[in-house]
């Protein structure tokens, strides 16, 4: 057969002994897999987030290669970008925007970015307020309710005056667009006993606010998209809300803007161990 195929003996002997082993493409397959079973919302994880987790277990290959490797899997995902829905008022124009699209904090608790947004349930719509911590990216407080009345915001903010306490809050910036809730008396009352500044954006400049806007995107294409939502009670879909944030994105999922991918727990937590250390 050697002589028919024109090929030595050796290299047919040596191709049989190669071709039961995985290749590293294969090798890095089973990997991926096996941090995509660690946790159900793993799945959602794109390229750079992929590569991130397995620099994290010790294994260091090119985008690229991830790239390659997930395509083979079929799991690249197309992108779903949800709309914005507050709209803004044109009573506060005067107002200064502090944040000036400095997303960035050195500190926890002194840049938080709130917002609502809209999700189709079964039995009608639900709404989502939550507030989102500049420093590490964690959401530290939600309501949700079946309106968007200027009382899901303020409970959002009681919500978190409550888990945090009025001392650690006094003085924080507090940011959202300048829709009609967060402009309301009653709203500014409840921002004030908190002891927060009020920061809003500009009319019209969705910037203003991104990162708050990106959370509920990644919220929707990870989450709200993959559960088709308008299936489920609103109830059914609060309980999953509460679970992906308070359980899976702030402790598990992996961070593409914290050192080392950290979760905002896990770097809020590491950081704070690391300054102990330092003094």
């Amino acid at each position: 057969m050697c002589r028919v195929l024109k090929i030595s003996e050796s290299g047919y002997y040596r191709w049989l002994k190669n071709r039961s082993k995985p290749t590293s493409r294969q090798l890095l397959s089973v990997k991926i897999k096996e941090i995509l079973d660690e946790h159900p919302d793993n799945d959602n994880y794109g390229v750079r987030r992929m590569n991130t987790a397995l620099e994290q277990r010790g294994i260091h290959v090119s985008q690229r290669t991830v790239y390659r490797t997930m395509s083979e899997m079929g799991l690249i995902h197309r992108k779903r970008r949800p709309h914005g829905i507050t709209k803004a008022t044109t009573e506060i124009q005067e107002r200064e925007n502090l944040i000036k699209r400095d997303f960035k904090a050195e500190k926890p608790l002194r840049k938080l970015l709130s917002d609502i947004t809209e999700i189709q349930c079964y039995d009608g719509k639900l709404y989502l307020s939550a507030v989102f911590d500049c420093y590490n990216g964690e959401i530290l407080s939600i309501a949700m309710d079946n309106n968007m009345k200027k009382e899901l915001c303020i409970k959002t903010v009681k919500e978190l005056e409550l888990q945090y306490g009025k001392k650690k809050l006094s003085g924080a910036i507090f940011h959202s667009d300048r829709g009609s809730q967060y402009t309301s008396e009653a709203f500014k009352k409840a921002l004030k006993e908190a002891g927060l500044i009020q920061s809003l954006s500009g009319a019209g400049h969705c910037f203003d606010n991104a990162r708050m806007e990106s959370f509920f995107a990644t919220l929707k294409k990870e989450k709200i998209y993959r559960i088709s939502a308008y299936k489920l009670t609103r109830d059914q879909v609060k309980s999953i809300i509460f679970r992906y944030i308070f359980v899976y994105y702030n402790r598990i999922r992996i961070s593409s803007v914290n050192p080392g991918g950290l979760s905002p727990v896990a770097y809020r937590e590491w950081a704070k161990a690391s300054a102990k250390i330092a003094a």
